[in-house]
């Protein structure tokens, strides 16, 4: 007789359904995991022996075989203990087998029966509300689990609990979803002296999520700027939250089950490896640009990432996603990201200041942001020089829009935005615009258009050029609130595009 419990597999942000079959037979006494499992998996039958014995269940001297299906699917992670141990425990008939078949478990088994917290209780959440099913998972996973309202979720504290469940002795009480996190504030637009012009890139690229390179010498305020950027970001809407949280709940990430509203905003170090930018490693885990799905992803010092890491940006950023593929599988991971890219203009950092530069201007230059391929230079939709600031400005007061301000503009322009696109599921913000969406929301007025094709002819614009320049004025046009994109919005955008130090 064979006894079954579910669970599932991860393949990127996508829970797969795992069917545990346990099966007791005549012959020599064993205990065999077979289904392709990875080492922590095939480890599990001695966590769950452990975890019996405290029980005080003793296996049967028969031969035990456990199938993970589909056989051909990669199982990797601790958290099989617990669907292993119930279809055992079904086998056994200790528990009833209707009611361990109507449920979705995971959770890893320590030596004394306690349930220890795995990653992904949210996408298998999401899992068990499409199947139908409720969630069986350890206590501390329950508050993560419990954000997707669809599936009954329970949470257990080790293993007796779970006995007592099914046995109807103690019921399991739903777990509640965790708290919504905000970040603490303290930081402010407004707290960076000078640097208008690279400000109002920023909230460009927060109104329509545009990828922003700031070029300038040490110490001008490239990373503090870039710092205050979540500030003057929208909250992750509810739909925004649940993904972002799945792609985090994977990597292990969600703390004590909270939800986050905030965007993520991650900053690797210019020595992360292409498997921790991109993804991949053991079990293909998301990378960086995935952990900054509808956030942000700053990279300072970007000409010092490795070439091959850079170009690796190239796909992902037209995309939306990111393929890791493996001899035996091809995981996709979204990576909708905003890119804010900080670099020093030379190696040196001083080629525009001439008591400080080193004697090699302007090849210096050249050479270090000649690291940064032309392909990729072209993906960036604003590119704005960040001037030193004199220190005697230093002492001057704060000036300009504070966050708050700068912040509401950008949200009134994100609302024109998600009534153009709430019938295309494609396109969420004016840097998703393309083909004939592109053409009728974001075609210019005779003016602007022949400005346009002014530049395009005398810079030699790139078709993607082209189109980036006519997307960023779009969005310049949403934040004055003009229906219409006029010649000094297309000018504006413009002159984002043509920076010299980029050398257009």
């Amino acid at each position: 007789m064979v006894a079954r419990a579910f669970t599932v597999a991860f393949e990127g942000v996508e829970a797969r359904l795992v069917e545990v079959q346990c099966a007791l037979s005549p012959g020599m006494p064993s205990f065999s995991l077979v289904g392709l499992p990875d080492k922590a998996v095939s480890e599990a039958k001695e966590r769950v022996r452990a975890a019996m014995n405290t029980l005080s269940i003793a296996l049967p001297s028969k031969r035990i075989t456990v199938n993970l299906s589909p056989a051909d699917l990669p199982k990797e992670g601790s958290h099989f203990d617990l669907p292993i141990a119930l279809a055992l425990l079904a086998a056994l008939e200790i528990v009833p087998k209707e009611e361990v078949e109507a449920t979705i478990a995971l959770g890893e088994l320590s030596l004394d029966g306690r349930l220890i917290p795995v990653i992904g209780a949210l996408p298998a959440a999401m899992c068990a509300a499409e199947e139908d099913k409720s969630l069986l998972c350890p206590r501390a996973c329950g508050a993560e689990a419990a954000w997707v309202g669809a599936a009954e979720v329970l949470g257990a504290g080790n293993l007796q609990e779970v006995v007592r469940h099914y046995t109807g002795q103690v019921p399991l009480m739903a777990a509640e979803a965790g708290e919504v996190t905000r970040a603490a504030g303290g930081r402010d637009l407004r707290d960076v002296k000078g640097q208008e012009r690279a400000k109002r890139a920023l909230e460009i690229a927060a109104a329509g999520r545009h990828h922003l390179m700031m070029i300038g010498t040490p110490g001008s305020g490239k990373s503090m700027l870039a710092a205050r950027l979540p500030t003057i970001l929208p909250p992750l809407s509810a739909a925004e939250a649940l993904e972002t949280s799945m792609i985090h709940s994977l990597a292990g990430l969600l703390s004590e089950g909270g939800i986050s509203r905030n965007r993520p905003f991650r900053e690797p170090h210019h020595t992360a490896s292409m498997a921790a930018i991109v993804g991949g490693g053991k079990g293909a885990k998301p990378g960086e640009i995935s952990l900054a799905h509808n956030g942000v992803l700053f990279m300072d010092e970007f000409p010092e990432f490795p070439r091959a890491v850079l170009e690796t940006l190239r796909q992902p950023i037209e995309t939306g996603d990111v393929v890791v593929a493996r001899a035996n599988a091809h995981v996709r991971y979204p990576a909708r990201f905003l890119l804010v890219a900080a670099a020093n203009p030379c190696k040196c950092g001083y080629m525009t200041d001439p008591a400080r530069a080193c004697a090699r201007v302007p090849a210096c230059g050249e050479d270090y942001l000649g690291r940064i391929s032309g392909p990729l230079m072209d993906r960036f939709d604003l590119r704005v020089e960040v001037p030193p600031v004199a220190y005697t400005d230093l002492d001057l007061p704060p000036s300009g829009d504070t966050s708050a301000e700068v912040a509401a503009r950008v949200a009134a322009a994100r609302t024109v935005q998600a009534e153009r696109f709430k019938d295309h599921a494609t396109a969420r913000v004016n840097a998703d615009l393309e083909g004939p969406l592109l053409e009728a929301a974001a075609a210019p007025d005779a003016e602007g258009r022949a400005l346009l094709a002014r530049v395009a002819e005398r810079f030699g614009l790139s078709a993607r050029g082209y189109h980036r320049v006519l997307r960023v004025a779009r969005t310049i046009a949403d934040l004055d609130q003009s229906p219409d994109v006029r010649m000094p919005h297309v000018a504006e955008a413009v002159s984002f595009r043509l920076t010299v130090a980029t050398k257009g």
